[in-house]
């Protein structure tokens, strides 16, 4: 496969909706039923999924199971599923139930054993999930940080069998200021593991910007409130992406 344009539908109270800058006050709901929102995604040409529960990212346990659990079976296409994943048991609900990647993010830097044992059990199947502001790590649904470098904490998973980083600038999340091309192209050539661009996406340029990254190993870029407002339309960004990254 080449580069793919991944729709995200982030959960929260039972709807679809994005935060700016991860900020809990600052949300926009845009589909009252989050399988509604991933079918309309698979219908525009979807060829992979990014959900997100916001509510277990920041209570630690999955709040929108039901819905994501439906979205795996009914898709039709691959399925990741990040937000509050802090056990095995979460990881292997997920997994039986039809997603075909679960991303850890908290764990990873507060729970190393967990991540190197889901990762060594279902091989090709963990990403890590990389927040950062200012290339420093942020956790608990980004309230909380410190002073570990974002490529660092990907580079101490390298070789263990994790299938991608999601990297995400949270200065540039669901505010449409365009994708950290520098610090997604670091995270790619120094962290050891394939990349998928996260945050900022506002145009068609962005995609095509992440899309050109492919060569330093960025794989994919995720598009949420761009899509939602209409900035993007999918078919052209799938179109463009693959105009760069022939898919095969």
């Amino acid at each position: 496969m080449g580069f793919v344009v991944i729709p995200a539908v982030d959960m929260r109270g039972g709807k679809a909706v994005r935060l700016a800058e991860g900020d809990f006050d600052r949300e926009t709901r845009y589909f009252d039923d989050p399988v509604a929102a991933a079918r309309h995604w698979v219908g525009m040409g979807a060829r992979r999924l990014h959900l997100v529960d916001l509510d277990a990212a920041r209570g630690g346990s999955p709040v929108h199971r039901e819905a994501i659990e439906a979205i795996a079976r009914t898709a039709g296409v691959p399925v990741e599923i990040g937000g509050g994943v802090r056990s095995m048991e979460a990881v292997e609900t997920y997994l039986a139930a039809g997603v075909q990647w679960v991303v850890v993010g908290t764990a990873a830097v507060e729970d190393r054993d967990f991540v190197l044992q889901a990762s060594a059990r279902h091989p090709g199947r963990i990403i890590l999930g990389i927040d950062a502001r200012d290339g420093l790590v942020r956790t608990k649904a980004w309230r909380e940080g410190g002073n570990l470098s974002a490529v660092d904490l990907a580079r101490s998973y390298a070789g263990a069998g994790i299938a991608a980083v999601i990297y995400t600038d949270i200065a540039r999340d669901g505010v449409g200021t365009g994708i950290d091309r520098e610090g997604t192209r670091r995270m790619a050539q120094e962290g050891g593991i394939p990349v998928i661009a996260s945050g900022g996406v506002k145009d068609i340029s962005d995609v095509k910007e992440a899309a050109e990254l492919y060569a330093d190993g960025v794989i994919g870029v995720i598009v949420g409130r761009a899509l939602y407002e209409g900035t993007v339309d999918l078919a052209p960004a799938n179109a463009a992406a693959d105009s760069i990254v022939p898919q095969g």
